[in-house]
């Protein structure tokens, strides 16, 4: 696959020489093992991917200055014991939580897949701030949680969501059907109480559902792999720069590594690269215009 080709039809606006400046930082360590395809995701794009150790970061948040995006990855961080994701939220939150509001305050944006969901959920960058008692230079309660799939055990396969044209969400914007795999064994999304539901319905804060092959929102296995209540399967902030969905969007970057691939090439619909880049390109995007309007 041609990435300046890919990185043209995708993004055709954008200055290759303003997407090399986009620092995008990937934590990595502690049992997470999706860094390659997410790093690579970001790379095909032409931005710069830095890759760096969470024990790295949390002795020195200072290294969160200059980042345009960070991308919380997928894996089993701690080996998913107490819960998925609930170690490495701890230790994020009590190390590094103030830096990590402040970035997000600051304007930044984060995006996490599987396990980078489930983390971010849990250390209350998702769904954010709700209440006005929340402070904008600290990390807001956990509010919600992803907890065992409905028919248990883990699952992997292929799921198609529907994005919300009405989202805030920033990776979404212009997107309708996704399609990636779907690798967990936690991915159930339940919310604190039915106010905080109907508050983030209202504002369209769930920017990708579950959709069965005929396109309607399912809670039913398989095309809902979790049983997630309205086949929530992500979240985002108030800002839509901040986002999370259980499925693998970075395990979508070329057009083989879709099941039906040779199919749909026979086909002629086939569009030369996977869709999962068009959520990385979104963010791109959205880094590129916001420090364009940047003093």
């Amino acid at each position: 696959m041609d990435s300046e080709a890919v990185r043209a039809r995708l993004i055709p606006e954008l200055d290759p020489r303003e997407l090399a400046q986009l620092r995008v930082m990937v934590p990595t360590g502690y049992g997470l093992n999706c860094e390659a395809e997410t790093s690579a995701a970001f790379e095909l794009l032409g931005a710069e991917v830095e890759r760096v150790h969470v024990a790295e970061l949390l002795d020195d948040p200072g290294r969160l200055a200059g980042v345009a995006i960070l991308a919380f990855i997928g894996g089993f961080s701690f080996g998913d014991h107490v819960a998925s994701g609930r170690v490495f939220a701890n230790r994020l939150r009590f190390r590094l939580g103030d830096a990590l509001a402040r970035y997000v305050a600051d304007g930044g944006l984060a995006i996490g897949m599987c396990n980078g969901f489930q983390v971010m959920v849990k250390l209350g960058l998702l769904p954010g701030p709700l209440l006005a008692a929340d402070a904008a230079d600290r990390l807001a309660p956990q509010r919600a949680s992803v907890v065992g799939n409905d028919r248990l055990g883990y699952r992997n396969a292929w799921v198609r969501m529907r994005c919300d044209p009405e989202s805030p969400c920033v990776w979404t914007r212009g997107l309708d059907i996704i399609e990636s795999p779907s690798r967990h064994g936690e991915g159930k999304l339940v919310l604190a109480d039915d106010e905080i539901r109907a508050q983030l319905e209202a504002e369209h804060r769930v920017p990708v559902r579950y959709v069965d092959e005929q396109g309607a929102v399912s809670e039913a296995w398989p095309a809902n792999p979790n049983g997630s209540p309205g086949g929530a399967a992500g979240l985002c902030d108030r800002s839509g720069r901040v986002f999370g969905l259980m499925p693998h969007p970075e395990a979508f970057l070329y057009a083989e590594n879709h099941p039906r691939w040779r199919a749909r090439a026979d086909a002629g619909d086939s569009p030369g690269h996977g869709l999962g880049l068009r959520v990385f390109a979104n963010g791109l995007r959205a880094a590129v215009t916001a420090r364009r309007k940047s003093p």
